[in-house]
């Protein structure tokens, strides 16, 4: 017996070790919070609230430890446009929440050790310190951008080659020379594409590199928010917002119902080299085939220099906002969404005041970088209404998409900040 002691001692020492050394998320099998956190999920799943009221989120990133880092479009009242979160206790709520960085904005990614963020017209990186939440207190510059207005997002992603690509948004609906104007032509060849309205591609260790047409890796792609590496066949994938107000400035070629569901929403693959048309083009889902924009000539039928434009692998309704897209690489949910895509629709505005559609996140199933099905609504019940006329009123706004190490799909709220963490019960979820 005498050894009993020393014996016990190396137990719970052990069994400690064992707990430490367990991921956060792992801790504990989690019940779904009451009424998913406000959002309603396909049979099976349930939904945690992580944490609520966070501010203006836009997207996010999970580490391999559950540490979450949230990027917001608005400052916190203390300066901050990051905020670092974590789980202490292993119940699935944080409890932990520090600011980091005066740097608001959209795009964010954990990649090498180093958290790298962006802002309107740069990008930069902050080295991870391990075991600890926040990275350390320096910015490098990695990218300077184009400087001006329109869609200024700089979401990015990593192509596992040591390349970083960027979407860099259009400047304008449809390059017209006078700005969302009844009539206005448009300028021909457009100018912003030399600048804007594609996807560059830039080393992603060098810092301050300034963009150049050389770098440019496509065109034509007004604005992908929603952009992301597809590992599984290692090509680059976005979704597109596609142009406004057909009726509002072309009403002898399209109807009020035509300008609430065109042009499409596209789901492009993006290789190297590519012109997706954009401001000559749009996608029209229902004739199935690229068209002429009225700016340039078109009237609703006529293709010309639009007929050779690469189609996209998936068209979806007008104006529904796509602002992020997640290939699901984990193994916790049901073997069909292996591979296949999670998107986040914002929401859509731009519906002559009729009822505005998305707020929603969809899935996409797909085996080797196509898809094998219909598109599916996944979690629904964001805008809190069946009928909404104004995208200010929802309740909430989805923007945000991340996996965590588990497997699990975190779904991050643009309007007050609420940030859900979705589950899979395979024998059902305890009432």
């Amino acid at each position: 017996m005498k050894y009993f002691p020393i014996l016990l001692i190396a137990f719970l020492l052990l069994l400690f070790q064992s707990c430490a050394d367990k991921p956060q998320n792992e801790q504990a099998v989690l019940n779904p919070d009451a009424g998913n956190g406000g959002i309603s999920l396909p049979t099976n799943f349930g939904a945690v609230v992580v944490a609520d009221s966070l501010g203006k989120g836009r997207h996010l990133a999970v580490r391999d430890n559950g540490d979450i880092y949230v990027h917001l479009s608005k400052l916190t009242d203390d300066g901050f446009g990051i905020l670092a979160l974590r789980d202490t206790t292993g119940d699935g709520k944080v409890d932990m929440n520090m600011g980091f960085s005066g740097v608001n904005g959209t795009g964010i990614e954990l990649h090498n050790g180093f958290l790298y963020y962006s802002s309107r017209t740069r990008v930069y990186r902050s080295p991870l310190k391990a075991g600890e939440l926040l990275p350390e207190d320096r910015s490098d510059t990695l990218v300077r951008l184009v400087e001006g207005s329109g869609h200024m997002e700089k979401p990015f992603t990593f192509d596992g080659k040591g390349n970083m690509l960027v979407n860099i948004g259009s400047a304008s609906n449809a390059c017209q020379q006078e700005k969302r104007t009844k009539g206005s032509p448009g300028i021909d060849p457009c100018v912003e594409l030399e600048t804007r309205a594609g996807i560059w591609k830039f080393d992603e260790s060098t810092l301050n590199q300034t963009q150049e047409l050389s770098k440019r890796y496509a065109t034509g792609i007004r604005n992908a928010v929603a952009l992301s590496w597809n590992t599984e066949i290692d090509k680059l994938f976005a979704l597109q917002h596609g142009r406004d107000d057909l009726h509002r400035f072309w009403p002898e070629y399209y109807t009020e119902a035509q300008n609430m569901e065109l042009p499409a929403e596209e789901f492009l693959e993006v290789e190297e080299g590519d012109d997706f048309g954009w401001p000559y083009c749009y996608w029209d889902q229902f004739q199935n085939k690229k068209l002429l924009n009225p700016e340039y000539g078109g009237d609703g039928k006529t293709a010309e220099r639009c007929a050779g434009i690469k189609p996209p692998i998936m068209a979806f309704p007008g104006h529904w906002a796509p602002n992020d897209l997640l290939f699901y690489r984990g193994d916790l949910f049901p073997d069909r969404y292996k591979h296949g895509a999670f998107i986040a629709w914002h929401g859509s505005w731009n519906r002559l005041g009729g009822q505005q559609a998305g707020f929603s996140v969809a899935f996409v199933p797909m085996t080797e970088g196509r898809p094998t099905g219909e598109c599916e609504l996944f979690a629904t019940g964001f805008a809190g209404t069946d009928s909404l006329k104004n995208p200010g009123n929802a309740r909430f706004r989805p923007c945000g998409l991340a996996e965590g190490p588990d497997g699990s799909l975190y779904i991050l709220d643009s309007q007050i900040g609420r940030l859900w963490r979705v589950l899979y019960y395979p024998q059902g979820i305890k009432k």
